[in-house]
């Protein structure tokens, strides 16, 4: 591989890495190469992302490295946070948080064993929206957050309390969680029409 090709690789592994962050040893571990190469192509990627018009930058925190937004750009964020269009939850943070709605109050690893996939970034975003929130911790190891829904969580879906959400059918959880998706997403898409309205 050329330096080019390197350059690119570790820049997909910033971007899959999101906020955790990668390390040099786990690059040159994927990659296989040389750690002085690796150190190299990671000072000249950062060189090149500051020294360009990129919206995106590369910091090294905490020994990891992680792409991340700049701080002149910071309004225009903000903008969009604010945007009618930023009310919509992705697929994943809706099945998380008709998970929540229903089993709270509930452990990250019991809704990822519902889901079969790692929940982290959806339950972020949910936080960030203020529809989810801390509501308390598992005795022993690890205290383990459990998870509940806000005031803000009714509101955003217009319910005066959690004896409103649909009962879910005694059937197999997949299909009830599935059913509370459709349920959330038909009241996320009348909101959206209102606000357009």
């Amino acid at each position: 591989m050329n330096s080019t090709e390197i350059k690119a690789i570790i820049e997909g592994l910033l971007f899959i890495s999101g906020e955790e962050g990668i390390d040099e040893t786990q690059i040159v571990d994927v990659l296989q190469v040389n750690p002085n190469s690796v150190n190299k192509l990671i000072n000249e990627l950062i060189n090149e992302y500051n020294s360009q018009a990129r919206g995106m930058q590369i910091v090294k925190l905490a020994g990891v490295y992680q792409f991340t937004t700049k701080q002149e750009h910071a309004q225009y964020f903000k903008r969009l946070i604010n945007a009618p269009s930023s009310a919509t939850l992705s697929q994943a943070a809706l099945e998380s948080l008709a998970i929540i709605a229903y089993r709270q109050p509930i452990m990250r690893a019991e809704i990822e064993e519902i889901r079969g996939v790692k929940s982290e970034r959806p339950l972020q975003t949910l936080v960030a929206k203020h529809l989810i929130k801390e509501v308390g911790r598992v005795e022993g190891t690890g205290r383990a957050i459990l998870y509940g829904t806000t005031k803000e969580f009714l509101d955003h879906f217009g319910l005066k309390s959690l004896n409103e959400l649909p009962p879910l059918p005694q059937k197999d959880l997949d299909a009830s969680i599935e059913e509370a998706d459709l349920f959330f997403e038909r009241f996320q898409q009348e909101l959206i029409s209102n606000d357009e309205n």
